[in-house]
Order: structure tokens, then C-alpha cells, then sequence
């Protein structure tokens, strides 16, 4: 099958520090500055799958465990002792990274094919 030709053009304006600074990136990566923009441009989830996006889920995920184990003790009417209130951060925290990956690993996608985005300009290339 003939991959699709590409017809449509995005474009922007910047300083020269700035033009400077995307090669510099693009040639980083051993791809031309239009390889590299167009990967970037089609890059999905910017803050999911980073280590700052990892640890900030972590997080919500981790909260959200303690409070639904709260509201369920309240629920039952059982009063959530210091101990138990104590254990209950312990373990969260102890899975928090392990249970943010699991997420991460069901409905994040590296790109669009499951590569990087420079296996995806090589396997462009080569079509």
C-alpha cells in the first residue's frame, strides 16, 4: 500500500536563538530540523510519561486511594484509627509508583506506532 503524501504544511516564525536552539535538539537526535518538528508536533500525552507527569500521578492516584478508604470506613461506620490511618499511607505509598506505571502502561502509547519518534522517521524513510 502507498503511504499517504504529505500535502499540508504547518509553519511558524522564530529568533535566531530559537531556530538555533531546534536544530541544536533536532541534530541531538540525528534528525533534520523538519523530522524533529513534525515528530514533536505529533507527540501525544506532553506531561503524561514524563517523570514529573509519573510522580504527579502517582500522587493523584495515591490520594485517591487513601480517600476512597476513608469514605468507605466512614461509610461502614467504622472510625479510622491513627494506626490504621498510618497503615493505609504506608502501603499506598509503598505501591504508588508500581500503580501509576500499570496505568501508564494500559492507555498511554509511546507514539502513534509504539516507537520512538526517531524509529518512526527512519520507518518513514524508508517508504
Amino acid at each position: 500500500m502507498k503511504p499517504s503524501t504529505r500535502i499540508k504544511s504547518v509553519g511558524t516564525k522564530v529568533t535566531e536563538e530559537q531556530f538555533a536552539a531546534l536544530e541544536s535538539r533536532a541534530h541531538a537526535q540525528e534528525l533534520t530540523l523538519s523530522e524533529w518538528v513534525r515528530a514533536e508536533l505529533l507527540k501525544t500525552n506532553d506531561v503524561v510519561g514524563t517523570v514529573p507527569g509519573n510522580v504527579l500521578l502517582a500522587e493523584i492516584m495515591a490520594s485517591r486511594t487513601i480517600l476512597l478508604n476513608l469514605v468507605y470506613s466512614i461509610s461502614k461506620g467504622q472510625p479510622m484509627t491513627a494506626e490504621a490511618m498510618q497503615e493505609l499511607i504506608r502501603r499506598t505509598d509503598d505501591n504508588k509508583a508500581k500503580r501509576a506505571q500499570e496505568l501508564l502502561g494500559e492507555v498511554v502509547p509511546q507514539t502513534t506506532t509504539g516507537h520512538s519518534a526517531k524509529a518512526d522517521v527512519e520507518d518513514e524513510r524508508e517508504n
